[in-house]
């Protein structure tokens, strides 16, 4: 009851909030509360300027640190909010004013266990950015073997977490969970799009941002994917000087990767650039299945040589072999205008519940695709593509992909900095190279075949454990220890003798492939 007192009273807050912007259209088009947004849309007739995907963002930045993420998770979910909405919400600002240095060198100090003179040579108060969760400050610290004395250092970057910010997030975690279930009881057919898992998602994720050791890890994890590769860099981290609530980088500077006037002027090949940042994206999608969940350009700059550099690694994204496999297999039938094969991946890949008619399905997808069929690859926008294809969820009521939808987001955000450098160009143009050679690799007969063969394998070695088990199993009846009855016992021995029987056919088929393998 008092969870839902405090609720009901932010509710009322955040509605006049929303009001006060012109932004109530999304509570509106879901029926919460029509009551009390009726008398706030009456009792404020503002018309704000912009679309309502902006109104909003400007409404949710006015609310405070967890809104703002908030905001930035419902970009990722242009099914729920449409697609001008969430690419609206994309560009929300993540920024905040800054909380007192004072606040800053205390928490260092307590997190580290050290006075601020023993960690860094100096410190700068003044904050060179300031956002929902964290802000940054530059200081320098001491080379292997630098003599105490001296007053020069390393260049760093440390980014402290804002004092308070989990018990603010605690807070309006149980405001978010509150009216996710209310929303469900007011609108039973949300259920589809499941706002209780987006809330739980959105915890997860900002749960893992406000555990800088876990960015560390990230940015770690990410530079040694890229290790040799000069064409991407990542901050080094220094662990000595970070913690739960500190993180502590090498400092990188360079031009923001869409401030085009700037590359011209410092004379960067922006074709040679945009090829750069294409095969990037692609080897953290496709080869490594990890890649960076919130590249826009404020976190991506160009060095001198026209090398990338990426910062603020709070959200990543992870697809794993299948996903990967699935998401090549569409693009090749897509390509291919095999609509067919689209849809039967759509159900190999379990996106697409097996009670929907296949042929259906396919010629849902021909009315997608077809429109863009034969035209040239720069004139393809293939995040709006991928996002048309997940908006086929609400006709079929497919299961909504997370993962897809993060990287679709991350798409979009690469379309448009592709856009804003050189509108004639489009970055998978560009990518077109290492998408050809890795389609090949993993993709063409011999992946396939290698594909297969692994999988027997895996089952064969299977097989020694699964005998075990079952002769474990019939040692038990026999002992009596497990009381069946008579006819179980019959469809248990029947069981058996049909698992034989396909076991026995997986190792003769499996004979076979290797066989083949081998004449390869």
């Amino acid at each position: 009851m008092l969870r839902t007192l405090r609720s009901l009273l932010r509710f009322q807050r955040i509605v006049r909030t929303l009001a006060r912007h012109d932004a109530l259209a999304p509570l509106e088009e879901i029926q919460i509360a029509p009551g009390l947004v009726w008398i706030a849309r009456r009792f404020s007739r503002r018309q704000a300027e912009g679309r309502p995907g902006q109104k909003l963002a400007r409404a949710l930045a006015e609310m405070g640190p967890s809104f703002i993420k908030l905001g930035q998770a419902l970009s990722t979910r242009a099914d729920l909010v449409g697609e001008r909405v969430a690419q609206d919400l994309a560009e929300l600002q993540d920024s905040l004013a800054p909380f007192d240095a004072e606040l800053a060198r205390a928490t260092i100090e307590e997190e580290l266990g050290q006075p601020l003179g023993a960690l860094f040579v100096s410190f700068e108060d003044k904050p060179i950015s300031a956002a929902s969760i964290a802000q940054v400050h530059l200081a320098t610290v001491k080379a292997e073997g630098q003599e105490p004395e001296s007053g020069e250092g390393l260049p760093v970057a440390v980014k402290v977490l804002r004092p308070g910010i989990e018990k603010a997030f605690e807070r309006d975690l149980e405001f978010f969970y509150w009216v996710a279930e209310w929303a469900l009881r007011a609108q039973p057919k949300l259920q589809r799009f499941k706002p209780l898992d987006v809330v739980q998602v959105f915890e997860t994720t900002v749960r893992l941002e406000m555990d800088l050791r876990m960015e560390g890890a990230a940015a770690s994890e990410l530079a040694e994917n890229f290790d040799g590769d000069e064409t991407y860099s990542v901050p080094a981290i220094d662990w000595r000087r970070s913690s739960r609530r500190v993180l502590t980088m090498s400092r990188v500077s360079g031009i923001p990767l869409d401030d085009r006037e700037a590359l011209l002027a410092e004379g960067h090949d922006l074709q040679e650039v945009l090829s750069k940042a294409a095969g990037i994206f692609f080897n953290q999608v496709f080869r490594d299945g990890f890649f960076h969940g919130d590249q826009h350009p404020g976190n991506m700059f160009v060095d001198r040589d026209g090398n990338i550099l990426a910062v603020d690694f709070g959200i990543m994204g992870r697809l794993d072999w299948r996903t990967r496999r699935n998401l090549a297999d569409m693009l090749i039938a897509t390509l291919q205008g095999d609509y067919h094969r689209l849809a039967q991946v759509y159900m190999e890949a379990g996106y697409l519940p097996q009670r929907h008619a296949l042929d259906v399905f396919a010629q849902a997808l021909r009315s997608v695709c077809e429109p863009i069929a034969g035209r040239p690859l720069n004139e393809i926008s293939f995040a709006k593509l991928l996002a048309q294809l997940l908006r086929l969820t609400e006709s079929f009521e497919l299961p909504v992909q997370p993962q897809l939808l993060l990287l679709q987001k991350n798409m979009l955000m690469a379309e448009g900095v592709s856009r804003s450098l050189d509108p004639s160009l489009n970055i998978w143009t560009l990518a077109e190279p290492l998408i050809d050679a890795w389609m090949r690799e993993n993709r063409g007969p011999e992946a396939r075949l290698r594909e297969t063969v692994d999988d027997v394998l895996h089952t064969l070695r299977r097989l020694p454990a699964l005998a075990d088990n079952l002769d474990r199993a019939t040692e038990e009846l026999a002992a009596g220890r497990i009381g069946l009855h008579p006819d179980t016992l019959r469809r248990i021995s029947q069981r058996q003798a049909s698992a034989f029987a396909r076991w026995a056919l997986i190792i003769a088929v499996g004979a076979l492939v290797l066989a083949a393998a081998a004449a390869f």
